[in-house]
């Protein structure tokens, strides 16, 4: 047995001595992770790990345990990005089972966007037999390169005593720190391989874990938080930035208590939605380059601002030196040292778990009897929520696609799981609809990758089966992942698919019009034959409805969600309906442009972004 293999657990595996597969030692590894589903396409060299999950699942119906379900997708990335919708639902590991080459290829953009978004999934692939690995075997690939570059860790295991040491490791290092994806590529030789189960046992990465344990113990110390508070106390207008590792990290109710706690307005990020009921007082919802009017505004007039969980990314930051002007002072909390200064300097920082540093803070304050009067600058910005509201053409015969949402929104009472594909229904799904508590919306921000939506729904729908999960989708998006209409029949998941119908790709006509003079190259789809209801019926769904009448929206809506299994509404939308407000690319809060039907304080000449400017 290998001396590779350290740390063993405390307690005895009643399993530990007994000789099994190398299959059947993942899967019953995968089983004491707490893995609850596995989503996964089969093939040739995954079949060894088929099979064990097959007998497993067989045995736990023979002695009368709770199987682990296999959810088939129609295709690999689906898998990955319904393993991805698991996770952000749960903030569990999410396990995606796929074959070489192709099936593991298949999953390089879900992992990719796992890493940007820091969703913590293990996808397990079958490789080759080892002896044939770099022979150009059938249906060999690269794995190692090719995901080495884009998920949080890799492994290719060679050495079968160091398998089930591996699997461990790897949903160690997917949910620890700042979770992401971890890839496993197992030869099909180490599947079949038989030898020992241990039951404990983790790989020796002592620089990863000496890394975690700094984090771990980074505990506030009284006088740094007194330094914070001063900043506070000399601030009249403090606000907080909440992004995605307010969620990730599970800080939300921390995040509230402490925003609470000293009367601190919040805007979020769009990965941060759900850091605080959208609904709160002091909830100034979204900011960034289609945030609300007022969030971007609130962001301009701050004098403090308190990063946590957030990176400055483009999307907020477009220009960083124009961004938070007025503030005095930034404080930035973070899991993740790297992003300390890396886009915007700051005056005071805190790198740790975010749950106890906020927890330290706002105990500190409290003990130290911490007050200041806010009222004005509460004043300020419910003036700025109620002159600069998200609206739009209220009074248009065509169905208006911030309505539909507004009333879907009416029936959620912000408590359903939302999934996105990526564009136009994105962004208006963000900004008409309420989220009462984190992770009920999950949606592809930083890689913005189309065909997330149903896939991720299928996946919530299996981790939250008592929930609401509405996909709010694209006539593009969806397309790009269509085939997951049949994986939400055939396993009766109560999935509501709404997909928003504006004949092409929306965004990318919004930016056509505006700044490539109407020229809507590969963009519009007005003449394409897609019957969509058709396509939802041939797959199963017994409710696929069109809604084009704008006096039907209330009635068809509430028809919609009351439906107790799958559902499908195409709703026939203002082709020319854009998301507003907009701040270019490359371009500061004072450059954003509202629409028509947003008042705007500042005259603005809508320039086309520079040629260096991404989209």
């Amino acid at each position: 047995m290998s001396d590779t293999v350290i740390q063993p657990r405390p307690t005895g595996h009643p399993l530990a001595g007994t000789r099994m597969s190398g299959a059947r030692m993942i899967m019953q590894v995968l089983a004491d992770e707490g893995v609850t589903a596995i989503f996964g396409y089969s093939g040739g060299a995954i079949l060894p790990t088929y099979d064990a999950v097959f007998l497993y699942n067989e045995q736990c119906a023979h002695e009368g345990q709770r199987q682990i379900p296999l959810i088939v997708p129609a295709n690999e990335q689906g898998a990955a990005f319904m393993a991805a919708g698991y996770a952000r639902a749960t903030g569990q590991v999410g396990l995606c089972l796929v074959t070489s080459g192709p099936g593991a290829t298949n999953t390089v953009t879900p992992v990719r966007d796992c890493m940007a978004d820091s969703v913590p999934i293990v996808v397990i692939c079958g490789q080759v037999s080892t002896a044939a690995i770099g022979t150009d075997a059938f249906q060999e690939a690269p794995v190692p390169s090719l995901m080495g570059s884009v998920a949080k860790h890799i492994f290719l295991v060679t050495d079968p005593n160091r398998l089930e040491s591996t699997i461990r490791t790897a949903f160690e290092i997917a949910r620890t720190g700042r979770p992401g994806p971890v890839v496993v590529d197992v030869p099909k030789d180490v599947q079949n391989w038989e030898g020992l189960f241990r039951g404990e046992g983790l790989l020796p990465i002592p620089g990863y874990r000496r890394r975690m344990d700094e984090i771990s113990r980074a505990t506030l110390e009284a006088g740094e938080a007194q330094r914070f508070f001063d900043l506070l106390g000399q601030s009249q207008r403090p606000l907080i930035y909440a992004g995605g590792g307010v969620i990730n990290g599970g800080a939300a109710a921390e995040l509230a208590a402490f925003a609470r706690a000293f009367g601190i307005p919040v805007v979020t990020t769009l990965m941060g939605i759900g850091s605080i009921d959208t609904t709160d007082p002091l909830s100034m919802r979204m900011l960034g380059m289609h945030g609300a009017a007022f969030a971007n505004y609130a962001v301009e007039d701050c004098d403090f601002l308190v990063a946590v969980g957030a990176r400055f990314d483009d999307r907020v930051a477009g220009v960083p030196a124009k961004f938070a002007p007025q503030a005095r002072a930034i404080a930035h909390l973070d899991v993740d040292r790297a992003e300390v200064n890396k886009v915007k300097r700051v005056q005071w920082s805190h790198v740790g778990l975010l749950p106890e540093a906020l927890r330290a803070l706002t105990a500190h304050g409290q003990r130290r009897g911490f007050q200041r009067d806010f009222g004005p600058w509460h004043k300020e910005l419910a003036d700025l929520k109620r002159v600069y509201a998200m609206n739009y053409d209220r009074a248009s015969p065509l169905i208006q696609p911030y309505y539909v949402i507004e009333e879907i929104n009416r029936h959620t009472g912000g408590r359903a799981i939302i999934t996105t594909g990526v564009g136009q229904h994105q962004m208006w799904a963000a900004q008409y609809s309420d989220f009462a508590e984190p992770r009920l919306w999950l949606t592809s921000g930083s890689m913005g990758t189309m065909g997330f939506g149903l896939p991720a729904a299928v996946g919530a729908q299996i981790a939250c089966p008592g929930r609401l999960v509405i996909d709010i989708d694209g006539d593009s998006s969806i397309r790009m992942n269509i085939g997951e209409l049949e994986t939400v029949t055939t396993y009766d998941l109560p999935v509501k698919v709404v997909v928003l119908n504006n004949f092409g790709d929306g965004m990318v006509k919004q930016w056509q019009k505006l700044f490539f003079k109407g020229r809507l190259s590969a963009s519009d789809r007005s003449l394409h034959k897609k019957d969509f209801i058709r396509t939802a019926q041939a797959d199963g769904f017994r409710y696929a409805q069109r809604l084009s009448r704008k006096e039907d929206v209330p009635r068809v809506i509430a028809e919609f969600l009351a439906f107790p299994g799958p559902a499908f509404l195409e709703v026939m939308i203002d082709p020319d309906a854009g998301v507003y407000p907009m701040v270019g690319p490359g371009q500061s809060y004072d450059a954003m442009i509202t629409g028509d039907h947003i008042p705007s304080r500042n005259k603005v000449a809508i320039r086309a972004p520079d040629p260096s400017e991404m989209f």
